[in-house]
C-alpha cells in the first residue's frame, strides 16, 4: 500500500444535515482527516480533546436547526475551547447578515449554501495557510523569547546580555551578591535566577522584604526568638535564617534595615552565626545571602544611615539591572510577550496594538520600569472594549498628535536634544562596558577603547558609582 505523498491535515466538520455532511467528508478525505458531527455537545467535546486547525461550522444546528444561534453561541465560545482552531461559517445564500455576524465574532471566512466543493477548498487552503502562519509566527516569538531570556527575565539589548552574564557568573559562586536598581526593574526575579541557576537551586530560596516588617518584629523574623524573650514570646520561633539552611536567603530593601541588624547581619556574614532573639545558644547556618536596594546605597553610608563594613561585605558579587528608559529596543519586545501571555489566558488572541499605542510605548519615560509596563498592558486588557490597544486604553498619550501640534517648538529644542543625546549615548556606553567587565575598570577602559584613568574621570563626570 503507497503512504500518502503528504501529512493529511485534521478538519472538523459540524453539519446537522446528514446527507450534506457525508458529501463533504467524501469530498474532502483525499485532502484532509475529516472528522464530523451533527451537534454542539459533541462538537465541544472534540474540540476540547483534539486540536483541528481549521472547522466548518452550519449555523443552523440542533436543537433550533432554523435559527443561527446555536452556530452563533459555539462561535462565541471558540476563544475558550479552540483558541488556536479556524471557524468557516456554512450560510445560506439569503443570510448575508448572519456571515457578516459571524466574522465580527471571530469567524476567519464563510461559505454558502448550496456548497460548491471547489469553492470550499480554495477556502479551505486559504484558511489553512493562515493557520499555518500564524503558528508559525507563535512559534518565531516563543523561540526569540526562550533566545533571550534567563529564568523568566527578558531582554535582547546588550545591557540585558551583560546583565544574564552577571547573573550566571554570580550563581558559580556562594558569594554575597548585592543587587542594584530602580523600583519595578525585577531585582527579586534577579535574586531567585542566581539562586535557581546555583548549586543550591533545590534548597529554599525566602526573600524578606526588610521595609515591609516593622523595626521592632524583624529581628526575630530573621533569627527567630525563644520562648519568653518579650511579651507575646509563647513559644520558640524558627526564623527565616533558620528555614533558609543550605539554601539562599533575599534580603529586598536592604537600604531601610535599622543600624542594630546592620550589626547581626555583619555578624552573620563574618562567621556564618546567629543567636535568636532572646537566646544564648549560638547557630551555625549555611545561608548564602543575596541583598538589593533602590536607594544611592553609598551615598547612605556617606550619611551613616548603613554601616560601610557592612556595604563592603555585601557587594562582592555587584549586580546592576538597568532601567527600562536605557534599553528602549527592550519595550515592544516585552509588550510582546505580556501581551502573549495575558490575552492567552484571558482567551482574547484577537487583540493587538494599533500603531500609535506602539508609537506611545516606545516614547514613554518608564519612570516605573517593568512593573508599570506590565501594569499598563494589563489595564489596557481589563478596560478594552474593541480588538485593538490605543494610547488611550495604555493611559498614554498619543504622541503622533502631540507632536504634529508642537510643530515649530519641537524643531527649535533639537539642539538641547541632540545634546543630551550625545550625553546619554556617552553614560549609557559606560554603564555597558562596565557590567559587561563585571565593573573591572581597567577591563571596562580596553572594552570602551580609552585609558584606566580617562574613564575614572568619565565615571566622576556622570557620577557612575
Amino acid at each position: 500500500m503507497k503512504k500518502p505523498i503528504f501529512e493529511k491535515k485534521d478538519i472538523l466538520i459540524v453539519e446537522d444535515e446528514i446527507s450534506l455532511s457525508k458529501q463533504l467528508k467524501w469530498g474532502l478525505r483525499q485532502l484532509y482527516n475529516v472528522t464530523t458531527t451533527n451537534n454542539v455537545k459533541n462538537a465541544r467535546k472534540l474540540l476540547k480533546t483534539t486540536f483541528f486547525p481549521v472547522i466548518t461550522l452550519d449555523l443552523g444546528l440542533p436543537p433550533s436547526p432554523d435559527t443561527p444561534e446555536e452556530g452563533f453561541r459555539l462561535l462565541e465560545e471558540m476563544p475558550v475551547l479552540a483558541p488556536y482552531t479556524k471557524v468557516i461559517v456554512i450560510t445560506g445564500n439569503d443570510e448575508q447578515d448572519n456571515a457578516i455576524k459571524a466574522i465580527s465574532l471571530g469567524a476567519a471566512d464563510f461559505c454558502a449554501k448550496p456548497i460548491d466543493l471547489d469553492m470550499l477548498k480554495i477556502i479551505l487552503e486559504r484558511t489553512f495557510k493562515i493557520s499555518e502562519l500564524e503558528k508559525e509566527n507563535r512559534r518565531s516569538t516563543q523561540l526569540e523569547e526562550a533566545a533571550h531570556s534567563l529564568c523568566g527575565i527578558y531582554g535582547k539589548s546588550q545591557v540585558m546580555k551583560a546583565l544574564f552574564i552577571n547573573i550566571r557568573q554570580a550563581s558559580e559562586t556562594n558569594y554575597p551578591v548585592l543587587i542594584l536598581g530602580e523600583s519595578g526593574t525585577g531585582k527579586e526575579m534577579v535574586a531567585n535566577a542566581v539562586h535557581q541557576l546555583s548549586l543550591r537551586s533545590n534548597k529554599p530560596f525566602i526573600a524578606i522584604n526588610c521595609a515591609a516588617i516593622p523595626e521592632n518584629l524583624l529581628e526575630s523574623e530573621l533569627f527567630g526568638h525563644e520562648k519568653g524573650s518579650f511579651t507575646g514570646a509563647d513559644a520558640v520561633k524558627i526564623g527565616r535564617f533558620e528555614n533558609a539552611h543550605n539554601g539562599t536567603v533575599f534580603l529586598d530593601e536592604i537600604g531601610d534595615m535599622p543600624m542594630g541588624l546592620q550589626v547581626k547581619l555583619l555578624r552573620f556574614l563574618q562567621e556564618d552565626t546567629i543567636e535568636r532573639v532572646g537566646g544564648t545558644e549560638t547557630l551555625k547556618l549555611n545561608v548564602r545571602i543575596l541583598a538589593a536596594t533602590n536607594v544611592n546605597i553609598q551615598e547612605a553610608v556617606r550619611q551613616g544611615h548603613f554601616r560601610e563594613d557592612l556595604f563592603f561585605r555585601l557587594n562582592v558579587v555587584p549586580i546592576t539591572i538597568p532601567p527600562l528608559r536605557e534599553r528602549p529596543e527592550d519595550v515592544l519586545f516585552l509588550v510582546n510577550h505580556f501581551m502573549e501571555q495575558e490575552t492567552f489566558d484571558l482567551k482574547r488572541i484577537d487583540i493587538s496594538l494599533s500603531k500609535a499605542a506602539q508609537n506611545a510605548l516606545r516614547l514613554h519615560s518608564w519612570s516605573g520600569n517593568v512593573r508599570e509596563l506590565q501594569n499598563r498592558i494589563r489595564r489596557a486588557l481589563a478596560s478594552l472594549e474593541g480588538n485593538f490597544i490605543t494610547p488611550e486604553s495604555l493611559g498614554l498619550k498619543d504622541n503622533a498628535s502631540v507632536s504634529s501640534k508642537k510643530g515649530k517648538a519641537a524643531l527649535t529644542s533639537s539642539v538641547v536634544t541632540l545634546k543630551k543625546a550625545r550625553v546619554e549615548a556617552e553614560r549609557q556606553a559606560i554603564r555597558t562596558a562596565m557590567a559587561a567587565a563585571a565593573n573591572n575598570i581597567s577591563k571596562a577602559a580596553r572594552l570602551l577603547g580609552t585609558s584606566r584613568p580617562t574613564l575614572h574621570n568619565l565615571l566622576k563626570k556622570h557620577k557612575l558609582n
